[in-house]
């Protein structure tokens, strides 16, 4: 049996749910245990009096009994910090900010001139000298010669050993207000979180977004929704920052990461939502086939997502119901979480749905959990619209003054009174006033109950 993984990690003892993944192969000696292959995920369903076996389940919800030392625990990738990081500034602003010119001061910023590439700016003789780092293949490198996975390895590097730079990295300038975060590679390997490319098959193109293509896949004899990489140097940050915060997220309302495949093209796997995203799935049935039990449904899941994210501090930024899926069960799911982030924050610049995002995150990038019940407002109309879009007949460009001067929208037709109060409350101009996910998840949960 290996045992090179041992005791150290069941001192922590798996708890019920816990999520672990295969090291190795293991056949099983009696009825009692649950084969399984490497890179097998399973799910914990309760310890055992000896420490080293624990019942588990596979993904065809089989039971049986797993040794603990053939397995790891799932862990969680987190953003690396990169307060050395300025973002989207243009050269002379790096310039600006590089005061005073003392020795080995540096910052690192994106590349106007290469999109997808990284300039380090970095003061020596009292000017500043600017180095391209390329990004090739999920690499870094400045000399064509040395690579690096991140930035972060890069930034240790060159503080080691000028190498061939004016002078080594002494001291980082910090980007005031939000520091940036990195993913290393790395961490989905040792968190368990790595598919190969051989177990995957992909089987068709469902739908594409703004990063990539996403197919209906197969991998393990299940369905899976696969989020292909279109440009891999200009966009793998972003993309692995997506997988990145869906590694700590378990909730039965959220799209679950299954795992990610590295290499030249990246993917996201997913669970597969056989009923597509909301917005469609209102649109092609209508009043004739979506019940009022469906829509408060709907809107109940929707909420208990987004209060899970709320407990955890966690932004979301995109809610749309073209951002809630529907699995066959007719479950509601919140996915897409290209823009969700830790915290209260701003955000640099970007595109922002006007139609869905809350006044004051569009006039002063003020992201929170109020922001996203702004969102949710936007989001229950849609549901009770069956579908429309927001604000139907005033211009893109005119809905934040008409909101600001007092413009509400009126309640869908057959929309019940409760939902439309709903909605009004998660309008309020002041972000404070409006409702928190766990006081609105209560009064849906109240009103579910006496939906027919």
């Amino acid at each position: 049996m290996p045992m090179d993984q041992n005791h150290q990690q069941h001192q922590e003892a798996w708890s019920r749910g816990t999520q672990v993944v295969a090291n190795y192969n293991f056949e099983g000696s009696s009825p009692d245990d649950l084969p399984f292959k490497k890179g097998d995920v399973l799910t914990i369903v309760q310890p055992t009096k000896d420490p080293n076996w624990y019942k588990g389940k596979n993904e065809s919800g089989k039971e049986g009994m797993v040794p603990a030392t053939y397995v790891q625990k799932r862990k969680e990738v987190h953003l690396q910090a990169m307060p050395w990081y300025h973002g989207k500034i243009e050269r002379k602003m790096a310039e600006d900010l590089l005061h005073p010119r003392e020795d080995g001061l540096f910052l690192i910023r994106e590349s106007v001139n290469y999109p997808g590439d990284y300039t380090l700016s970095v003061c020596y003789q009292r000017k500043v000298e600017h180095y391209r780092i390329i990004y090739h293949k999920n690499q870094m490198t400045i000399d064509e010669e040395t690579y690096f996975d991140n930035l972060n390895q890069l930034v240790e590097h060159y503080q080691n050993d000028a190498d061939g730079l004016c002078t080594k990295l002494i001291r980082a300038l910090p980007k005031k207000g939000d520091s940036f975060g990195a993913v290393r590679i790395q961490d989905f390997e040792a968190g368990g979180w790595v598919i190969q490319k051989k177990d995957l098959q992909e089987i068709e193109l469902i739908g594409r977004g703004e990063f990539g293509d996403v197919y209906k896949g197969l991998y393990k004899n299940q369905f899976v929704a696969v989020k292909q990489l279109k440009d891999q140097d200009r966009a793998a940050q972003a993309f692995l920052k997506e997988a990145s915060v869906m590694t700590s997220l378990r909730h039965p309302n959220l799209v679950q990461l299954i795992g990610v495949v590295l290499g030249d093209t990246i993917r996201l796997v997913t669970e597969f939502m056989g009923k597509g995203n909301l917005v469609e799935y209102l649109r092609s049935r209508g009043r004739s086939v979506i019940q009022k039990k469906d829509q408060i449904d709907f809107a109940t899941d929707t909420c208990a997502a987004m209060e899970y994210l709320e407990s955890k501090k966690l932004v979301h930024r995109d809610l749309a119901a073209r951002n809630i899926l529907i699995n066959e069960n007719n479950t509601a799911k919140v996915s897409d979480f290209g823009l969700a982030k830790y915290g209260d924050y701003s955000t640099e610049g970007g595109k922002f749905p006007i139609k869905w995002t809350a006044p004051e995150a569009l006039k002063n990038n003020n992201f929170s959990n109020k922001s996203d019940m702004w969102s949710y407002g936007i989001l229950l109309w849609e549901l009770y619209s069956f579908g429309r879009v927001p604000y139907p007949r005033i211009p893109l460009a005119d809905v934040v003054m008409h909101v600001e001067k007092g413009y509400r929208m009126e309640a869908p037709e057959g929309c019940p009174k409760q939902i439309y109060s709903l909605m009004l409350r998660a309008w309020n101009l002041n972000p404070a006033e409006r409702p928190t996910f766990k006081e609105a998840l209560q009064e849906l949960q109240n009103l579910r109950s006496t939906t027919v």
